[in-house]
């Protein structure tokens, strides 16, 4: 079921991504060679808590940690471990939610760990890039596949493929709510989109 929020529950989710988004800039500053990736979920747990809110990752489905951090070749879901540390060259993907009065935000972005190659960073950047193409779509009167042909577009057109097993989603009181939101579609096709609806 979709869920169409209250200007007072939208307030509460932007509090609850603004605490996110500051959860992955603190963790950004420590991304670098020697460092574990449950050295990570350990600042990124501390800063939420400190911020008034609540990991929302941690036991989510019986997820073990606060944090997903997800190195190279691993897209999506890594578990953070003192056995996992981080190289120069790596890219690691860190994915984070804090749940604020009852709603969660939910965000994830990729690092360069030191130097990395050139094409490592192409792909960071264009897929940071292809997230602001999808978001000209999150907009009333869309539909969820203009959300998805404009990621899988801009990402094609720029030598890359998109994933296609794993999708964005709703968020709000729960932390995955719908609609799914595919990194591919069909322009004019899926869900329309309405004001009031969070993902």
């Amino acid at each position: 079921m979709i869920h169409y929020r209250t200007d007072k529950e939208i307030e509460l989710l932007r509090k609850a991504g603004e605490i996110t988004r500051n959860a992955l800039l603190e963790v950004e500053k420590y991304v670098k060679p020697g460092v574990t990736t449950k050295q990570l979920n350990k600042i990124a747990h501390d800063f939420i808590l400190k911020n008034n809110a609540t990991p929302s990752f941690l036991h989510y489905g019986g997820f073990p940690a606060s944090i997903c951090a997800s190195v190279n070749e691993v897209v999506i879901h890594g578990i953070p471990s003192d056995r996992v540390i981080l190289r120069e060259g790596d890219i690691v993907k860190i994915d984070v939610g804090a749940r604020f009065r009852g709603y969660n935000g939910d965000s994830a972005r990729t690092f360069p760990v030191g130097k990395v190659s050139d094409e490592a960073l192409r792909l960071i950047s264009v897929t940071e890039k292809s997230f602001y193409e999808a978001m000209k779509f999150a907009k009333a009167g869309y539909r969820i596949g203009d959300i998805g042909s404009a990621i899988e577009n801009f990402v094609i057109s720029n030598g890359f493929s998109v994933v296609r097993d794993y999708v964005g989603h709703g968020v709000g009181k729960d932390l995955h709510e719908e609609p799914e939101i595919p990194n591919f579609g069909k322009e004019g096709r899926g869900v329309r989109l309405y004001s009031g609806m969070t993902l």
